[in-house]
């Protein structure tokens, strides 16, 4: 392996926009996010699925899935 091509890791605060923060490892000190784990509506169950067609009600069907 080529010596000194690798870039410096340094510990990374992460801002959010919600007012989360966290530590990971990355070559720059700080970043800040609009969106974050804890206030992604995926992982937050605020889910909704918008269907104006009709897809997931058919897909539902096929499959036999209850809501």
């Amino acid at each position: 392996m080529k010596k000194d091509i690798h870039p410096n890791y340094v510990d990374c605060t992460v801002t959010c926009a919600c007012g989360n923060s966290f530590t990971i490892e990355s070559n720059k000190s700080e970043l800040r996010v609009d969106i974050c784990s804890s206030c992604h509506p995926f992982f937050t169950g605020s889910e909704k699925i918008v269907d104006a067609t009709g897809r997931v009600e058919k897909f539902k069907q096929k499959y036999n899935l209850k809501s």
